[in-house]
Formats: structure tokens, sequence, C-alpha cells
């Protein structure tokens, strides 16, 4: 079922969907309990539904880059810079997975930081950890695109696995639109593994 802004929803009982001021602009926040345990959510603006093709973000939870702003990572200035490019387009949404450290938790990516200080790439230090290159499944991404009504994106990503599960799970990609953001003397090198190792479409 598409939700619209306005219902008779009880007040005992309202849907997960609320006004999200943020200082890149005034955004919408919802959740989908009804879809997964973990606490998934879309930050949208405008009305997505209603968008041929809005525009779109899938970003995974990076608690050191988004709010410890860590420079290992481009994580953090790729969320705010997808905000602000959907706040300047209109219409749009961040799909926001709780998928923290490429899916193997935060403690894991932490003891795979610690690989890291020793000389190892990222690959390789989730790897020795026992742990695959990407545990990150966006097969969610998908149905809660569905969920809002949306079926055709274009999509903020350097990442083709990202448009491969969308489109493997109904959603068709109008559009890659590139994401670069942030690269600096402390994550070259990250970045440099995703692009070589991992195939992700950067040029440094």
């Amino acid at each position: 079922m598409v939700l619209t802004e306005q219902s008779d929803e009880s007040p005992r009982n309202p849907r997960a969907d609320a006004h999200l001021p943020t200082e890149h602009g005034n955004f919408r926040v919802r959740a989908f309990p009804e879809l997964s345990n973990e606490d998934h959510c879309v930050v949208y603006t405008g009305i997505p539904w209603l968008s041929d093709a809005p525009l779109v973000r899938i970003h995974s939870e990076c608690l050191t880059g988004d709010a410890l702003s860590s420079l290992k990572c481009d994580c953090g200035p790729q969320l705010k810079r997808a905000l602000d490019e959907i706040q300047e387009e209109g219409v749009g949404m961040v799909i926001y997975l709780r998928q923290e450290g490429r899916g193997i938790g935060l403690s894991a990516k932490i003891q795979a930081y610690a690989l890291q200080d020793r000389g190892y790439d990222t690959l390789d230090a989730n790897l020795l950890l026992g742990h695959p290159a990407d545990a990150r499944d966006y097969s969610i991404a998908a149905k809660m695109l569905q969920a809002m009504g949306v079926s055709r994106v274009r999509l903020m990503t350097n990442n083709p696995l990202k448009s491969q599960a969308l489109e493997e799970n109904g959603i068709e990609i109008v559009q890659r639109v590139e994401h670069i953001d942030g690269v600096g003397p402390y994550n070259r090198e990250y970045l440099s593994t995703k692009a070589a190792r991992m195939g992700h479409l950067i040029e440094l």
C-alpha cells in the first residue's frame, strides 16, 4: 500500500513517517517495521511516488563516517552531498540501510580498522576476519521503494552491485548518477581498493 501525505490514522497508532528538518533542508523520514526487523528508513523530499524517476541514493550506515566525521572513508561526505542534491532537485530520497561496515557490524568493522592500521587493505581485512568482502543485501531497498510506489529511479552510486540488486528486484535504473565526494589523503587507498578490487566506478 502506498501512503500519501494525508490520512485518517489513529493517534494511538501513527504511521512511522514524520517531518525531519535538517541543515540540508526540510525532509520527511519514514521507517518500514512491516518489511524488516532492522530500522532501515527513507529520508525523502517532495512526492517521489508521483515522479517518473526520482533521484535516489542507497546509503549504508557508517557510524564513524556519518556521525563522527571519520576521514578513513567517504561515507559522511557522500551522505551530505546526497541530501543536498536531493533537496536541490526538489524530489528524491536517501534509503538509509542499517548495514554497518559493509554488513559485518560495528565491532567487526573496528577489528578490520585495526588490521588496516597494520597495512592490510579493506577487502583483505574483512577476509582475514572470516567475513565476505561485502555482506550487504540491497533487496530490502527495492522493497522499500516498492512500498512507496516507486519503480523507476535515477540512482546516485558508484557501486554496480546496487544497480544490479535493484534491477533484479523489479526496480528500473533509468540513469546512474556518479557520486564521488570526500576524497582525501586518509581514504585514497580505501577508494583505490574499491575501484581496483571491488569493481566500483571511481576514477581518482
